[in-house]
C-alpha cells in the first residue's frame, strides 16, 4: 500500500512550491504606487431575480482525510456555512483498500468477493465517512466509484493502487481502479446494496436530499479506461441499483471534465437511447454536471491567472446543456470549478493558492459564473470547489485547499462572504468593473476588476461584495471605492475584509518568520489572523459608504436597515 509519501521525496517538489509562493506575494504592509478612484451603484429597489446559492459545494480526491483531525475541523466550519445545505463530493468512496489515505487516493474496502466469489460488503469507512459530514452539518455529493479491486478488468500485471505523487508524472495515477467491470450485474449489485444500506442507516428522508452520480471525468484517460459507450452502460446499471433502492433518489452525471462530445453523448443516450438494463427509452436523470478549469502560468516571474479559460469552460457547459431541449432546464452542478485541474500538484505556476490570489479570483469567478447562467438561462444549482485540505503536510506548502494544519486560509473566508449574502440579486454597478464579454475573452490583463455584487437578505438587509482582481501577481494600486445606495436608509453597517492585512494567516505567518513547528502561542495568533472581523461603519446620509480595496482585495458590506 502507498501511505503518506516520505518526505524526503516531497522536499524538492514542496520546496519548488513554498519559493514560487515566496516570490509572489508581496513584503506586508508595502505601500502602494498609487490610488484609483472608483465608483460603485446599487439601486436596493432594483431586483435581477434570485441568486442560487452555488457556492455551497465543495470535494476532494481524499475520501479518508474527511475523518482525520483537521478534516473534521474544516468539515465543522464547511457545515457552519448553511448548515444542511453543504455538500461533499469525494472520489474513492469504492475503492478497494484499508482506508489510509495519500495524495489523490482514499479506500474504503466496500466490496471485496469470498474465495467463492460471492460479493462482501463492509460499510465500515465509508459509514465513518458520511456520519462525519452529517454530524457537521453537510450532506454527500454521492459520487458512485471507483471500481473494486475485484472487480476490476484491468489486465493482468496492472497495478490496483498508483504510485503517483506529487512531482511524478500524472499519467501514473491510471491504473487498476479506472476499468469497467467484470460483471456488471455484481456492480450494479454493489450499488444497489449500498444505496439500500443508506436508507436504512439515515433514513429515506436524508438519503433523498443527496446528489448521486457515477465516476468522475469518464471522458479521460487518467479516469475511464474504456468508451464512452461502455460507461453509458456502467452509468445506466448503477442508476437503476439507487432508484431500485430510492425511487426518488436524485440521480444525474456526468461530471466531465470537459462539457464536449462525451457529453453530447451522454445527454443523448440518458435522453432518448437505448436503456442497457430496461430496454427502454433514457434514463433518469435529475441534474447534470460538467467541470471547468483554468489554466496559470508562470510569466516574468510571477503568477498569471487563467479567469478566462475557466470561464470559456464553464460557458462551453451551459451552452451545450441550453442546447439540449430536452435536458435544457435540468439543474447544472459544476462538479469541479477551480484555477487549474491538479490541487496536489506543487509547482510556480500554483503559487496563487496561500495568499488573497485565490480569494480574489474566487470572488471574481463566481460572479462571472453567476453572469454567465444568467445569460445563458441555465439552471444553475451549484459551483464546486475541488478543494479540502491536506493532513500532515507542511504549513502553507502550496496545495490548493482551505486550510493548512487546521488553520483557515484566504480563501475560505469568501466562502464565508457569500453565506452572509442574500437569495435575490440587486442592481449594482462599478466605474471599474471589466465586462463580461472582456473577461470571458481575454481575461483581466489590462486594468484591474473592481467589482460589485449585491443582494437583498432574507431580513432585509442590503449585502455588497466587492473585489479587486487581477490575473497577474504583481503589485498595483489600491481601489478608493466609493459605494453609494439608492434605495437604502441606513446609519450604519458592517464590515468584512479579506486583504494583505485582514483575515490573511498567510501573511501572519511570514511576519513569524515561516515557522514549520509553530508553537501553541503562535498556532492561536494563526488562527486569529486568520479570522475574518466584524467592523461596524458609519455610513453617511443613509446611503453612501468609503473603502480602501487593496489589490488582490475582497470585501463585504451589510446595510442594518432595521
Amino acid at each position: 500500500m502507498i501511505r503518506f509519501p516520505e518526505l524526503a521525496a516531497l522536499a524538492a517538489a514542496l520546496l519548488q512550491g513554498a519559493a514560487a509562493v515566496a516570490q509572489t506575494v508581496p513584503a506586508p504592509n508595502t505601500a502602494p504606487a498609487s490610488v484609483r478612484d472608483v465608483s460603485v451603484s446599487v439601486d436596493a429597489r432594483t431586483s435581477l431575480g434570485p441568486l442560487p446559492p452555488a457556492w455551497r459545494f465543495f470535494g476532494a480526491d481524499e475520501p479518508n482525510y474527511a475523518t482525520m483531525k483537521d478534516g473534521r475541523k474544516l468539515l465543522v466550519e464547511l457545515g457552519e456555512l448553511k448548515p444542511g445545505e453543504v455538500f461533499f463530493r469525494a472520489h474513492n468512496l469504492l475503492s478497494t483498500g484499508d482506508g489510509t489515505a495519500a495524495f489523490k487516493w482514499g479506500s474504503t474496502n466496500a466490496y471485496t468477493e469470498g474465495p467463492d466469489g460471492k460479493p462482501v460488503y463492509d460499510w465500515t469507512i465509508v459509514d465513518n465517512i458520511i456520519d462525519t459530514y452529517l454530524a457537521r452539518g453537510v450532506r454527500p455529493y454521492l459520487q458512485i466509484g471507483f471500481m473494486p479491486q475485484a472487480l476490476s478488468t484491468a489486465p493482468k500485471g496492472t497495478p490496483y493502487q498508483h504510485s503517483w505523487r506529487p512531482g511524478f508524472d500524472y499519467r501514473l495515477i491510471a491504473t487498476g481502479w479506472t476499468y469497467p467491470p467484470s460483471s456488471y450485474e455484481k456492480w450494479a449489485e454493489l450499488v444497489y446494496q449500498w444505496t439500500r444500506h443508506n436508507v436504512e442507516r439515515y433514513g429515506a428522508d436524508e438519503v433523498n436530499r443527496w446528489y448521486f452520480e457515477v465516476w468522475n471525468e469518464p471522458d479521460s484517460k487518467f479516469y475511464w479506461q474504456a468508451s464512452p459507450e461502455d460507461f453509458n452502460k456502467l452509468h445506466d446499471f448503477a442508476i437503476d441499483a439507487v432508484r431500485r433502492a430510492l425511487p426518488t433518489a436524485k440521480v444525474g452525471g456526468p461530471d466531465v471534465a470537459v462539457a464536449g462530445e462525451f457529453m453530447e453523448g451522454f445527454m443523448r443516450h440518458v435522453a432518448s437511447g437505448r436503456n442497457y438494463v430496461t430496454g427502454r427509452t433514457g434514463t433518469p436523470t435529475d441534474f447534470l454536471s460538467f467541470h471547468a478549469k483554468g489554466a496559470p502560468s508562470f510569466v516574468d516571474g510571477h503568477v498569471r491567472m487563467g479567469l478566462s479559460t475557466h470561464l470559456r469552460n464553464v460557458d462551453r457547459g451551459f451552452t451545450r446543456v441550453a442546447g439540449f431541449p430536452a435536458l435544457a432546464a435540468k439543474p447544472i452542478v459544476i462538479g469541479e470549478s477551480d484555477p487549474e485541474g491538479c490541487a496536489a500538484c506543487p509547482g510556480p505556476q500554483n503559487a496563487y493558492r496561500n495568499g488573497t490570489m485565490y480569494s480574489s479570483y474566487t470572488a471574481a469567478s463566481f460572479a462571472r459564473i453567476w453572469d454567465l447562467a444568467a445569460r445563458r438561462k441555465v439552471n444553475l444549482d451549484g459551483i464546486l470547489s475541488w478543494s479540502f485540505e491536506f493532513e500532515d503536510q507542511p504549513w502553507f506548502a502550496g496545495y490548493r485547499q482551505l486550510s493548512t494544519n487546521g488553520v483557515d486560509l484566504p480563501v475560505l473566508n469568501v466562502f464565508r462572504m457569500f453565506a452572509k449574502m442574500g437569495p435575490e440579486r440587486i442592481a449594482a454597478t462599478s466605474s471599474a468593473q471589466v465586462p463580461l464579454d472582456t473577461v470571458v475573452t481575454d481575461g483581466v490583463r489590462g486594468d484591474a476588476d473592481i467589482g460589485a455584487l449585491a443582494t437583498r437578505t432574507p431580513d432585509g438587509r442590503v449585502a455588497v461584495l466587492l473585489w479587486h482582481y487581477h490575473d497577474d501577481d504583481v503589485a498595483g494600486p489600491v481601489a478608493r471605492v466609493k459605494l453609494d445606495i439608492a434605495g437604502a436608509k441606513a446609519r450604519s453597517g458592517k464590515l468584512w475584509r479579506v486583504d494583505r492585512d485582514h483575515a490573511n494567516a498567510f501573511t501572519a505567518w511570514q511576519r513569524m518568520g515561516s515557522p514549520q513547528s509553530p508553537n501553541e502561542k503562535q498556532y492561536a495568533e494563526l488562527e486569529a489572523a486568520s479570522a475574518m472581523q466584524q467592523d461596524t461603519v458609519v455610513v453617511t446620509s443613509g446611503r453612501s459608504f468609503a473603502i480602501d480595496l487593496p489589490r488582490q482585495g475582497v470585501a463585504l458590506l451589510t446595510l442594518d436597515e432595521r
